[in-house]
C-alpha cells in the first residue's frame, strides 16, 4: 500500500472525518484532499515519465491500479463528507474528483499525453502488420481512458485512431487494387474488416465498432466499388460466368455494407443477363432447334437462381432484377411462345419417359416460370392447343397426369377462361371412347372387317381446321357412313364433318418376296397406298384425281413414302428428293425392315413455315379484338366517363395477364364501339368518352 495513503488512513480515520464535517470543517477537509491528491499525482507523473520503452504502459497500468485502490479506500473513509457536505456545496464527489485529478495530472500532462497516444497507435499498427502485442495491457489502458469519461477516450485516442486508420487503409487498398485480382482483393478486405471487429472485442470501446468498420468500408470498398465490379478478367461478370459462388457471396456481403453497393452489383448483373439473353434469343443458329433454345433459357435461369440462392442470400431485389431481365429478352423473340410450347410438346411426347413424378413437376414448374415472362400468353395458348390436339389425337402423350397437371398450373396462373377449351379436349377424348364402345356394341357384324376409331371433337374446343375433302377407300367410306348414322341417331341437332387430315391408320402390307409388315400411316397415306391394290403404277395426276388430297399435303405424303430411306414403301420415277407433277409411283417390292411394325411419318417442319406463322398471328389478332372490346366496355361501364389516355392505360393493365395490348388496336376497338353505339365522344372534349347504357 502507498505510504501516503497509509498516513491518510492513520490521520483521517472515518470518525475524525465525520467529526470535521459535523463541526463545519468540511471545506478544509475537501481542499486538503484536493491538495494532497494533486501533490501525490505529480510524483506519480514523474515515475511514469521516467519509464522507458515498453515499460511506459506497464508502469502507467500499475500506478493506475494502485490509484483506483487508494481512491476506493479514501471514498470509504470520507463517506460522510461524500453524502452530506458535497451535495450541499455542489462540489465534485470524491471518486469522480480522483478520476479528474488523474486525467489532468497524468493523462493531460505535457510529457505524457502525446507519448501515450503515439504508443497506442504504434501498437495498433504493429498488430496490423502481423506482430503479436500485449492485448491485455492495451485493454487496461483503453479501459482507463474510457473510465475517465467518453470525451477523454474520444479526444485522446479514438479520433486520432480513426484518422490514422483511414490513412493506413487508403494506402493499403491502393496497393492491393494495383496488384490483386477482384477475388483476392475482396478476401483481403474481408480479412481486414474481421480484424477490426476482433480488435474492438479485445480492447476497444464497443461504440467504436461502427466507426472503425465505416473507415474500412469507405477506404477499401466504397472508394473502389466500380473498379472492382468492372475489373478486367476477374470482375463481377467473370465471377458470374465462372459460377464463383464464394467470391460472389463475399462481394455481396462486403458491398451490402456501403451505400449503393448492392444496387451496383444488381445493375451490372442485370445488364450482363440482358446482354447474354439477347444474344441467345436472337442468334439464328440457336433458333434452328426450339427445344434446345428453351433448354438454354432454363439452364440460364437455373444458373442465376443458384447464384442468388447461394451467394446473394436469396435477395428479393436480385430475384426481381433477374425476372425483369428474362421478361425483357424472352419477349425480344416473337417466336418464344411457340418455342416454349414446342418444348412442352417434346417433353410430353417422349422427353419425360421414365422420369419420376417429382421430376416431371419440376420440369413443368420451370416451363410455367418461362410462361409467366411471356407478354403474349394468348399466342402460347394458341400453339399449345395445336400441339396438345396432335398429342391427344395421335395418342403420343407420355402421361395424362402430366398433361392435366400442366393445365391445372395454367388455370391457376390465368384463370378458368384460359384453360376451359383445353379441358374440353380431354372431355371429348373420354366421350369418344364411350361412343365407340356403344357403336361396336350396336354393330356386332363389323367384327371381321376394318376397325374404325373415331374421335368426335367439339367445334370451338379444338384448334380450327379447314374441312378438307378427301376420297376415302370404299370399305372405309362405308364404315364412316355407318358411324355417321349411329352418331346422329343418338345425338340430335348435331353435324359431323370428317377431319381426314388429322387421322392415322394401321394397314397390313405384303411386299415382293412375301414379307409382311404393319404400316402405321396418316389417313392421307392410307388413301394413296390403298390405290395400289388395284394398280401397279400410278402417276402423280392420277393419285391427285383419285384421292382429291390438297396438293401441298399430297406432295408431303408421297415424299415421306418414296424419298425417306428405310420408310420407302413406294418407288418414284425419276428418283429425286422432291415430288414433281410428272412423277410416276409404284410399290417398292424390295422394301425391307427389321421391324414388323413400321411407322411412316409425314415430312413436316417442326416449326411453322412463314405463311403458317402469319396465319397463326392473324388468328391471334382476330381473337384479341373481342377481348379488347370487352375490357373497354367493363371499364366504361364502371367509370361512365373517361379520357382516352386513361382508357388505354386501364385496358392495357386489365389484359396484361394474357397479352400486351397495342394502343393502336385499342383505339380501333374504341372507334368500333362508338359506331355500334356502346360509347360516345363528349361534345366539347373529343378525347373524353361516355358510356351509353
Amino acid at each position: 500500500m502507498d505510504c501516503h495513503v497509509a498516513m491518510l488512513l492513520l490521520f483521517y480515520g472515518y470518525r475524525n472525518a465525520y467529526n470535521m464535517v459535523l463541526h463545519k470543517y468540511g471545506e478544509k477537509l475537501y481542499s486538503g484532499l484536493v491538495k494532497t491528491m494533486t501533490s501525490h499525482l505529480k510524483e506519480i507523473s514523474k515515475c511514469i515519465e521516467a519509464a522507458q520503452g515498453g515499460m511506459f504502459l506497464e508502469e502507467m497500468n500499475k500506478l493506475w491500479t494502485d490509484h483506483n485502490k487508494a481512491l476506493q479506500m479514501i471514498r470509504d473513509i470520507l463517506m460522510y463528507m461524500d453524502r452530506t457536505y458535497i451535495p450541499s456545496t455542489q462540489k465534485t464527489p470524491v471518486h469522480e474528483l480522483g478520476l479528474n485529478l488523474w486525467r489532468d495530472n497524468i493523462i493531460h500532462s505535457s510529457k505524457i499525453q502525446t507519448r501515450l497516444l503515439n504508443t497506442l497507435l504504434e501498437l495498433v499498427l504493429r498488430e496490423r502488420t502481423g506482430e503479436v502485442i500485449n492485448r491485455g495491457l492495451m485493454r487496461n489502458i483503453i479501459k482507463m481512458l474510457m473510465d475517465l469519461g467518453p470525451s477523454v477516450y474520444q479526444e485522446d485516442f479514438e479520433n486520432p485512431f480513426l484518422e490514422v486508420s483511414a490513412e493506413f487503409y487508403k494506402g493499403e487498398s491502393q496497393k492491393f487494387i494495383e496488384c490483386c485480382d477482384c477475388g483476392d482483393y475482396l478476401k483481403k478486405a474481408e480479412r481486414r474488416l474481421n480484424e477490426e471487429l476482433e480488435r474492438v472485442t479485445h480492447y476497444l470501446d464497443a461504440k467504436s465498432e461502427v466507426k472503425i468498420t465505416n473507415v474500412v468500408e469507405k477506404e477499401m470498398i466504397a472508394n473502389h466499388m466500380l473498379r472492382l465490379v468492372h475489373m478486367e478478367n476477374s470482375g463481377l461478370v467473370n465471377m458470374l460466368l465462372d459460377d464463383k459462388y464464394e467470391d460472389l457471396g463475399r462481394m455481396y456481403n462486403l458491398f451490402r455494407r456501403v451505400a449503393n453497393g448492392l444496387s451496383t452489383i444488381r445493375e451490372v448483373m442485370t445488364s450482363h443477363i440482358r446482354e447474354t439473353g439477347k444474344q441467345l434469343v436472337t442468334d439464328p443458329e440457336r433458333l434452328k432447334d426450339p427445344v434446345e433454345y428453351v433448354q438454354r433459357l432454363l439452364d440460364e435461369k437455373d444458373k442465376y437462381d443458384s447464384i442468388i440462392k447461394l451467394s446473394f442470400n436469396n435477395d428479393k431485389t436480385f430475384q426481381n432484377g433477374l425476372n425483369s431481365s428474362f421478361e425483357y429478352f424472352i419477349n425480344l423473340n416473337t417466336r418464344s411462345p411457340e418455342f416454349i410450347s414446342l418444348f412442352v410438346d417434346d417433353k410430353l411426347r417422349k422427353g419425360l419417359k421414365g422420369v419420376s413424378e417429382e421430376d416431371v413437376e419440376v420440369i413443368l414448374d420451370k416451363v410455367m416460370m418461362l410462361f409467366r415472362y411471356l407478354q403474349e400468353k394468348d399466342v402460347f395458348e394458341k400453339y399449345y392447343k395445336q400441339h396438345l390436339a396432335k398429342r391427344l389425337l395421335s395418342g403420343k402423350t407420355v402421361s395424362d397426369d402430366a398433361e392435366r397437371s400442366l393445365i391445372v398450373k395454367l388455370k391457376t396462373e390465368c384463370g378458368y377462361q384460359f384453360t376451359s377449351k383445353l379441358e374440353g379436349m380431354f372431355t371429348d377424348m373420354k366421350t369418344s371412347q364411350d361412343t365407340m364402345q356403344g357403336f361396336y356394341a350396336g354393330h356386332p357384324e363389323l367384327g371381321d372387317g376394318p376397325t374404325l376409331t373415331v374421335q368426335v371433337l367439339t367445334t370451338g374446343s379444338w384448334p380450327t381446321q379447314p374441312s378438307v375433302t378427301c376420297n376415302l377407300p370404299a370399305e372405309m367410306s362405308a364404315l364412316c357412313e355407318k358411324f355417321r348414322s349411329y352418331y346422329l341417331g343418338t345425338h340430335t341437332g348435331r353435324r359431323l364433318s370428317w377431319q381426314t387430315n388429322m387421322g392415322t391408320a394401321d394397314i397390313k402390307a405384303t411386299f415382293g418376296k412375301g414379307q409382311k409388315h404393319e404400316l402405321n400411316v396418316s389417313t392421307y397415306q392410307m388413301c394413296v397406298l390403298m390405290l395400289f391394290n388395284n394398280a401397279d403404277r400410278l402417276n402423280y395426276k392420277e393419285i391427285e384425281q383419285a384421292t382429291e388430297i390438297p396438293a401441298l399435303d399430297l406432295k408431303r405424303c408421297l415424299q415421306s413414302m418414296a424419298c425417306v430411306k428405310g420408310k420407302n414403301v413406294l418407288r418414284k420415277e425419276p428418283m429425286s428428293k422432291d415430288i414433281c407433277e410428272d412423277d410416276t409411283f409404284l410399290v417398292n417390292d424390295k422394301f425391307t425392315s427389321k421391324l414388323y411394325k413400321v411407322k411412316i411419318g409425314t415430312v413436316v417442319a417442326q416449326k411453322e413455315s412463314e405463311p403458317e406463322k402469319q396465319e397463326t398471328r392473324q388468328r391471334v389478332e382476330e381473337d384479341r379484338k373481342p377481348q379488347i372490346e370487352a375490357a373497354i366496355v367493363r371499364i366504361m361501364k364502371s367509370r361512365r366517363t373517361l379520357d382516352h389516355n386513361n382508357v388505354i392505360s386501364e385496358v392495357t393493365k386489365q389484359l396484361q395477364s394474357r397479352f400486351l395490348a397495342n394502343p393502336t388496336e385499342i383505339k380501333k376497338r374504341i372507334e368500333s364501339l362508338i359506331e355500334r353505339e356502346f360509347l360516345e365522344r363528349d361534345s366539347t372534349d373529343r378525347k373524353l368518352y361516355r358510356y351509353l347504357a
